[in-house]
C-alpha cells in the first residue's frame, strides 16, 4: 500500500513537473495520430494524467462517460489552429492531454 501512494506521489510530481502551456499548432502532428485528448476545464489536468498512469480505468470511464475526456475532434482543431490558441498540456504517453486555459 504504501509503494502505492509513493508511485502516486512520483506521478503526480512528475506530471506537475511537465506540464505547461503550448500552442496547439506545435500539437498538430500528435494530432495527426489521434494521440490528444481533451479535458473538461473542471478537471485537474495533472490528476487526469496521475489517473492514467495508475491504469485508473474505472474513473476513466465515469470520465467519459460524463465527457469530461474527450478526444479533441476536428472541428474543435480546427477552431484551435485558426484561433492559434495556447493550452495546457502534459504528455502521459501515448497521450498528450489537453486543457483550455481558464480566465479565471
Amino acid at each position: 500500500m504504501a509503494e502505492e501512494a509513493d508511485y502516486e506521489a512520483f506521478l503526480r510530481q512528475e506530471f506537475h513537473s511537465q506540464t505547461a502551456k503550448i500552442r496547439w499548432h506545435e500539437l498538430q502532428t500528435y494530432y495527426a495520430h489521434g494521440n490528444v485528448i481533451r479535458i473538461a476545464p473542471g478537471l485537474n489536468l495533472v490528476e487526469v494524467a496521475v489517473q492514467l498512469g495508475l491504469d485508473n480505468t474505472s474513473q476513466f470511464q465515469a470520465w467519459i462517460a460524463d465527457q469530461q475526456i474527450i478526444a479533441v475532434h476536428d472541428e474543435q482543431a480546427l477552431a484551435w489552429y485558426e484561433a492559434d490558441v495556447t493550452l495546457w498540456a502534459v504528455v502521459a504517453p501515448p497521450w498528450v492531454l489537453v486543457q483550455e486555459i481558464s480566465e479565471n
